[in-house]
């Protein structure tokens, strides 16, 4: 099949039942669950092109679930939860999520916040999923970042884009508008903390001095830009 899989994680069944009736309507395949655990046992047999995931479930954190499914999985989360405070959208996306819609909302407004993130998702595909730059190759088909000795450290969906953004353009100032505007989600305080905090990771995960980082460069007041020289097979 070729429709896109999203499957919806809510222990509310008429909220499961509304948002599979809208993406249904609209095109989309979905799986439905109440509990966190039938959910990652379904992940065992298949591969949703995109999560809808609530934070308040009987069985689980939804926050360290979102972090598992971004890290381990690389998979498209957006977060659905009744929890609107601002705290709460920092940490989730911090945490990997791809987007935070907050309860009540307008079905008709989930699904263009998913088509939006699976058209993001196509189009960061085309420069390959396989980069090399300054002693390293990041893989995107699997997420994670080769050194030259082989070995690989994990990086999330999220981190994931914004990587690929960099690389998409080195020696280019990127600004936070631009990055809002492809990277999509809400603009505001909530999203340049999720920014920071990504960036700050990936510096990490390529081995960077916090204080003079190499390849990842703040230009204070106008954004970041990557310096390293970039191949993509």
């Amino acid at each position: 099949m070729t429709e896109p899989l999203v499957t919806i994680l809510d222990d509310e069944p008429e909220i499961r039942q509304l948002l599979a009736d809208t993406l249904q309507e609209a095109g989309f395949r979905t799986m439905s669950f109440g509990r966190a655990t039938e959910f990652e046992a379904a992940l065992k047999s298949c591969q949703p092109d995109l999560c809808l995931v609530d934070l308040s479930l009987p069985d689980r954190d939804g926050l360290s679930l979102v972090h598992r499914l971004a890290l381990e999985q690389g998979a498209t989360v957006i977060i659905i939860s009744g929890r609107a405070q601002v705290q709460d959208r920092i940490t989730g996306l911090e945490l990997g999520a791809d987007d935070y819609i907050i309860k009540p909302f307008d079905p008709s407004e989930v699904v263009a916040r998913i088509r939006a993130r699976l058209r993001k998702g196509k189009a960061t595909k085309s420069n390959g999923e396989t980069a090399q730059f300054e002693g390293w190759t990041a893989h995107f088909d699997r997420f994670t970042l080769e050194n030259t000795d082989g070995t690989e450290t994990p990086f999330s969906h999220a981190e994931g884009a914004v990587l690929r953004l960099f690389l998409e353009s080195p020696k280019r100032l990127i600004t936070r508008a631009y990055m809002q505007e492809t990277l999509g989600g809400a603009a505001g305080e909530s999203f340049d903390r999720a920014m920071d905090v990504r960036i700050s990771r990936l510096r990490t995960k390529l081995q960077e001095d916090p204080k003079n980082p190499r390849l990842i460069k703040t230009i204070y007041g106008a954004g970041y830009i990557f310096l390293g020289d970039v191949s993509w097979r």
